[in-house]
């Protein structure tokens, strides 16, 4: 591994070794990606120290503000604790990142290596709906008080979820992501953020993940705020929010509750993430609600199962509300044998006599 100078810029990208930087054993994956069974509050301390302590940290920043030191660019997530943590820290410093509002700003005595840039910030587009995400998305509004704060997860439905709550006044939001949606809810004076219990009239995230509209929204809204995970993802944070609504989605949910969020059909395509974190805190709000939503099937396989094909990410005994587009259960202090009732009514209606079956054995 090379010897880092504190001072070095490299003026074109192409001309990185990025090899240099990495210390001889190193585990590198091209392509394929290495599933650690952790939730988000978990990763800086994982990823900070011992044997999976980061070697390089790679991040996209805004140029320097008046006082010479960086904002966080468009997201601080688990990254920002990383920081000072790492073997290196290389710094894409683009003119087209804005200087989104963070408590945290870096100095360039923390940047290894800076590299200058300017082009477009990497875009998630909304997709668009299908018929059973309406569907479910007017089943989670219903459910969605005004004055509530607001969590999303990632993924298309919770997308079309917020876009089913221009109707509601006065939303929070305080989230792991945002997406274009939360930009058009704060456009269209529906998140005010006013009847936040913290952080009053802000939109606090850990991370900005859209298209260019929302990046544009980004740089001008004092609203938006950064914060890392220890914040956006803590227990006592979380508890302590107005009515928080937490809405995530899940591969499967089995008829007990648990549900598998990282494997489909034999695949790995995702992790645990921060969903327990945000059930779990949803619970503790007081009036919040921890959600989980999905299709009733995947083809013609059906999501709500008897047993899952996959990992319990998350466990029955932080099982909320599930919502389908046959409706809504909530399984909150519920017997095990009434859970099977409510999971099985609001399964597609092709499985229910299987999943009956399944649920007397």
């Amino acid at each position: 591994m090379r010897a880092l100078r504190v001072t070095e810029e490299v003026g074109d990208a192409a001309a990185l070794d990025l090899a240099s930087y990495i210390r001889p054993g190193a585990m590198v994956a091209w392509g394929q990606g290495c599933a650690e069974p952790l939730t988000l509050t978990e990763a800086p301390d994982l990823l900070g120290r011992g044997p999976l302590r980061v070697d390089v940290l790679f991040l996209a920043l805004p140029p320097a503000g008046p006082d010479g030191t960086f904002g966080l660019g468009l997201a601080a997530d688990y990254l920002a604790p990383l920081i000072g943590r790492a073997g290196a820290v290389i710094a894409e410093v683009n003119d087209q990142v804005p200087d989104v509002g963070c408590d945290h700003r870096l100095s360039r005595g923390e940047i290894d290596v800076l590299v200058r840039t300017s082009r477009p910030p990497a875009e998630y587009p909304p997709k668009p709906a299908s018929d059973v995400d309406k569907a479910i998305a007017e089943h989670v509004a219903g459910l969605v008080p005004d004055g509530a704060t607001v969590q999303v997860g990632i993924g298309s439905l919770p997308a079309v979820v917020l876009r089913h709550l221009h109707g509601h006044r006065d939303l929070g939001v305080h989230s792991g992501m945002i997406t274009d949606e939360i930009a058009e809810l704060i456009e269209a004076g529906v998140v005010t953020g006013a009847r936040k219990s913290t952080d009053r009239g802000l939109v606090v995230t850990g991370l900005l993940l859209g298209s260019g509209a929302l990046v544009k929204r980004a740089g001008v809204d004092k609203s938006i705020r950064l914060r890392d995970t220890r914040y956006t993802h803590d227990q006592a944070v979380l508890a302590a929010q107005h009515a928080l609504v937490a809405v995530n989605s899940a591969i499967e949910v089995d008829l007990t509750g648990q549900a598998n969020i990282e494997v489909a059909a034999g695949r790995y395509v995702g992790g645990t993430g921060g969903a327990a974190d945000f059930l779990r805190g949803a619970a503790r709000s007081q009036g919040g609600l921890p959600m989980l939503a999905l299709p009733s099937t995947a083809g013609t396989a059906s999501r709500i199962v008897a047993r899952l094909n996959g990992p319990a990410g998350l466990a029955r005994a932080d099982a909320g509300v599930i919502v389908t587009e046959y409706g809504v259960a909530d399984l909150r202090g519920l017997s095990l044998a009434r859970r099977r009732e409510r999971m099985i009514a609001i399964a597609h209606p092709d499985h229910r006599a299987a999943l009956e079956s399944a649920a007397g054995d």
